[in-house]
């Protein structure tokens, strides 16, 4: 189905060099912009409303399109998908900072720009992904994974939060004309990758009695194909329901963080950043963890954490303690992530990486976006900023019982 892989012995190729670069340099890019956006939006308007349409904007495209997204990856080719999707992000924020320069920029163009960079980005991120196992080997999926998380980590986390606020003072527009150099650089790395599809005879592929099926019809394939594998089955209804209790428990966080930790501005960035060092140590640590204990057990043990987590954050005053908790979960969402996206890799014939992906995306993002909203109804209503604490808690006690042994079969 692939070409042949030029994959050497001390290392994971040339292809996935540059596939990995063409990740790095993107999620630098994405995050500054993640960065200078609230900046950009705040000095245009002073409105809360404004700011918070220009957050949800990106995040739309997920909950509207993500299904959609992963039948065209499925139907493309993804190599050219991914080159054509970079170069077009790249063109919308290089009109953005256009428009900044020349003083025409709105909030409704802010939010429309950040709208169709996070249409492109379900495309990118599923066809990247579905690409992935055609680059390096079956077994080498975990390390490969590995170092896409740590770059996003690194990137995206740490070192694009300061570049960004940097580089807004610089220039009003030049993180938005910075992140569309990115995705100009990205587009060329891909585009040099020495990977070809071999596209399949008489489109075969995606023929229903001699027609060409409708978009709906592979789009109900994807999410057969979710569905009738048990493990993945499993690890979908896990990943919504622990979005829903995780997100609602954080949903008011940077209140949490106020009144029942007492911690400041600074502080409560501190404390984020010790989820995200947790996240690079699990990066690093994933491959040789799933080599010595194998993947169900990590998972269940996760399910552990993430109880854990809850309920030392409903119990606990002290930021220290709450920082370790978040730390250690940091490096369990990491180790978690790369397990579960290599055994989808693994599991998943190649013309239907794409629409599975994408349905998974969508309960994970859309478990998200159910418990944030929750969250924040949960704690106005009771007017206790712990109560989504203790509830997550519950639900996720529920939620591993219910899943423990059905986890057993997470060892493709």
């Amino acid at each position: 189905m692939t070409a042949t892989r030029t994959v050497g012995k001390a290392g994971l190729g040339p292809d996935f060099r540059r596939l990995w670069t063409a990740n790095a340099v993107s999620n630098l890019g994405d995050g500054v912009t993640l960065v200078a956006g609230p900046l950009l939006v705040a000095s245009i308007s002073a409105e809360p409303a404004a700011v918070a349409a220009a957050a949800l904007a990106p995040q739309l495209p997920w909950l509207l399109f993500s299904l959609v997204s992963g039948a065209l990856v499925d139907r493309l080719d993804r190599r050219r998908l991914v080159v054509t999707v970079n170069l077009a992000r790249g063109a919308v924020l290089g009109a953005l900072a256009l428009a900044v320069v020349t003083g025409t920029a709105t909030v409704p163009l802010i939010c429309l720009a950040f709208f169709l960079t996070g249409l492109g980005e379900t495309l990118a991120d599923t066809a990247s992904s579905a690409l992935l196992p055609s680059v390096v080997p079956a077994e080498q999926l975990e390390r490969a994974n590995s170092r896409l998380f740590a770059t996003f980590v690194v990137g995206n986390q740490f070192a694009a939060k300061p570049l960004g606020a940097y580089l807004f003072t610089v220039g009003v527009a030049v993180p938005f004309a910075v992140d569309a150099g990115s995705f100009g650089l990205a587009a060329l790395l891909v585009a040099l990758l020495r990977w070809r599809p071999v596209p399949p005879p008489d489109r075969a592929a995606r023929r229903d009695g001699g027609r060409l099926r409708s978009l709906g019809a592979d789009l109900a394939a994807g999410l057969r194909a979710l569905w009738s594998v048990p493990a993945l089955r499993v690890l979908a209804i896990c990943i919504a329901l622990m979005n829903v209790a995780f997100c609602a428990a954080f949903a008011a966080f940077v209140l949490y963080a106020r009144q029942r930790l007492g911690l400041g501005d600074v502080g409560y960035g501190v404390l984020l950043t010790a989820s995200a060092l947790g996240g690079l140590a699990g990066t690093a640590l994933a491959t040789r963890l799933r080599a010595r204990f194998g993947t169900p057990t990590l998972l269940r043990v996760g399910l552990l954490i993430e109880i854990g987590l809850q309920l030392v954050l409903a119990t606990t005053r002290q930021p220290g303690v709450a920082g370790a908790a978040l730390a250690i979960w940091g490096g369990h969402a990491m180790v978690w992530g790369i397990l579960v996206v290599s055994l989808r890799q693994r599991l998943v014939p190649d013309p239907l990486r794409g629409r599975v992906g994408s349905a998974y995306a969508l309960a994970d993002l859309g478990g998200a976006a159910v418990g944030t909203g929750l969250g924040g109804l949960l704690a106005q209503v009771t007017g206790v900023i712990t109560a989504p604490f203790w509830a997550a808690a519950a639900a996720l006690a529920v939620l591993t019982v219910a899943a423990w042994r059905r986890l057993g079969g997470t060892d493709g």
